[in-house]
């Protein structure tokens, strides 16, 4: 994950390719899942699989008043 946008927002990025821009967990967690990663929502903050850069899942950007 990339750090949150200035607009709000972070970038999810799968084997270097990017699927957008994700606003919370949930928006992640479809995203992976669309990449066939079948990964827990519930366990997304805290998943290996993540690669939290800049902050950690706590925070998206402005847009989620966050």
């Amino acid at each position: 994950m990339s750090p949150p946008a200035p607009t709000g927002g972070r970038r999810v990025r799968v084997h270097g390719e990017s699927l957008g821009l994700a606003y919370n967990l949930a928006d992640l967690s479809e995203f992976l899942r669309r990449a066939g990663l079948d990964v827990d929502p519930l366990t997304l903050a805290v998943s290996p699989l993540i690669d939290w850069r800049g902050i950690g899942p706590e925070y998206w950007g402005p847009e989620t008043g966050r």
